[in-house]
């Protein structure tokens, strides 16, 4: 399999902004991490400003919100979310847009005109989303997704780690850009595999509870990459 460029990239889903602190002091400096993605959990419970005033103290690297899941209200809310993300310092945003094709334009041309790198995502990691897993969302739908960002000329996208073959055949089906870079949830305790995609050159591992109750982060960060630079 040829060689693909991997970084990790932290899930900050917790609510103890100390131990957000301390996890971003201890492994920051260590090169496989790329940025560090912060939701509801943390922006809800400290507000957004200072949540983003707080990491920028121990790093320049980029912070992504995760509103989970953001792009699924009207379209005129767009601008709106927009000025709030800006104003908060962030850098990068990830959406959902499962409201409707307009919606996803207004939201993805408002955070573009705040100068905020737009990800879009279309699929989650757990069983039961997609119609044809016996969820509510329908298969041809969340392929209109992905295919109504690239036409934006957004080429960044969420893809869950834990459904290879799925993400393959939206792969093989969606005329991604050859530069597109993929952020995928799941790597850790949902099980997720980065050998199940082999189509992808630019992968983002996003990863949660098994970095933030690792009794030695550092550690598990230099194990994570031996192993992927082995096996991938």
């Amino acid at each position: 399999m040829t060689k693909k460029e991997f970084k990790i990239i932290p899930a900050l889903d917790i609510r103890d902004i100390v131990k957000m602190e301390n996890l971003i002091r201890e492994i920051n400096d260590h090169p496989f991490v790329y940025g560090y993605k912060v939701g509801f959990s943390l922006g809800l419970t400290y507000g957004l400003p200072k949540i983003v005033e707080t990491i920028r103290k121990y790093t320049k690297k980029p912070v992504i919100y995760d509103h989970q899941k953001a792009g699924t209200d009207i379209p005129d809310t767009g601008s709106v979310f927009a000025e709030v993300m800006k104003n908060a310092g962030l850098e990068e945003v990830i959406i959902f847009p499962q409201a409707g094709p307009v919606t996803e334009d207004s939201w993805i041309d408002a955070l573009i005109a705040k100068s905020l790198k737009v990800i879009v995502g279309g699929v989650m990691t757990h069983k039961s989303f997609l119609q044809s897993e016996g969820g509510f969302i329908s298969d041809s739908g969340v392929e209109q997704i992905y295919s109504a960002a690239i036409k934006k000329g957004v080429t960044s996208f969420v893809v869950p780690l834990t459904k290879g073959g799925l993400v393959e055949n939206l792969l093989q089906k969606i005329p991604f850009p050859t530069n597109s870079e993929f952020y995928s949830p799941g790597f850790g305790k949902q099980g997720g595999n980065p050998c199940d995609f082999p189509s992808i050159k630019k992968h983002y591992l996003i990863t949660g509870r098994s970095l933030l109750e690792s009794k030695n982060p550092v550690e598990w960060l230099d194990k994570t990459k031996k192993e992927l630079d082995e096996t991938v």
